[in-house]
């Protein structure tokens, strides 16, 4: 991890006021019969250290799976007409008890999900980072474009990026063959709220 928090103006995470969904497509000749989700969280913990000079900055962020909320009617609705239908809570428990075995995020022995800046570029208003994100024992860099918008001593950061659970020895979830799936790729869309300490 590059980066130093010496002399760094410190923000912590306000995760009851960020927003992180995770967006999940269905697929197969069998999709109607599937829904697309939405996982999100209010769990967001870890602080970022910003610095004069941005590529001296830094950030560390962690998600506790058991945080993980599935289909919740109100991240739904931010997301628009890919989500727009309403999911019974029945499939909603199906899909909470698949998301957290073995072969998925297994909860069991791999409680957190974590993010922290490899490397800071870009302008302050428009930092790109390179991100290792840490999930289930396997860790990955991706570059996440993002705006950070400064509003006394307050930050927000959103942006997004995409990663293949198969990249993080995750096995989507598929039914018949197939006919049924949960594609690969998933979507990562964050607002996060840091506050000045």
């Amino acid at each position: 991890m590059q980066g130093d928090i010496s002399g760094a103006t410190v923000y912590k995470i306000d995760g009851a006021a960020s927003d992180v969904h995770i967006l999940v497509y269905k697929g197969g000749a069998m999709a109607r019969l599937g829904h697309n989700h939405v996982l999100s969280s209010k769990e967001v913990h870890g602080a970022l250290y910003l610095q004069s000079n941005l590529s001296n900055s830094m950030f560390e962020l962690t998600l506790p799976v058991a945080s993980l909320q599935v289909d919740d009617p109100a991240a739904r609705a931010r997301e628009g007409e890919d989500f727009a239908a309403e999911v019974p809570q029945d499939a909603r428990d199906g899909t909470r008890r698949n998301l957290i075995r073995p072969d998925v995020l297994d909860l069991e022995h791999y409680p957190t999900i974590s993010l922290r800046s490899m490397s800071v570029s870009g302008t302050r208003a428009a930092p790109t980072l390179t991100v290792r994100v840490s999930l289930k024992g396997t860790a990955r860099d991706v570059i996440v474009p993002t705006k950070m918008v400064e509003a006394g001593k307050q930050l927000t950061v959103t942006g997004e990026f995409k990663i293949k659970q198969t990249e993080f020895g995750m096995t989507p979830f598929s039914v018949a063959l197939g006919a049924l799936q949960v594609l690969d790729e998933l979507r990562v869309k964050f607002s996060i709220v840091c506050r000045q300490q």
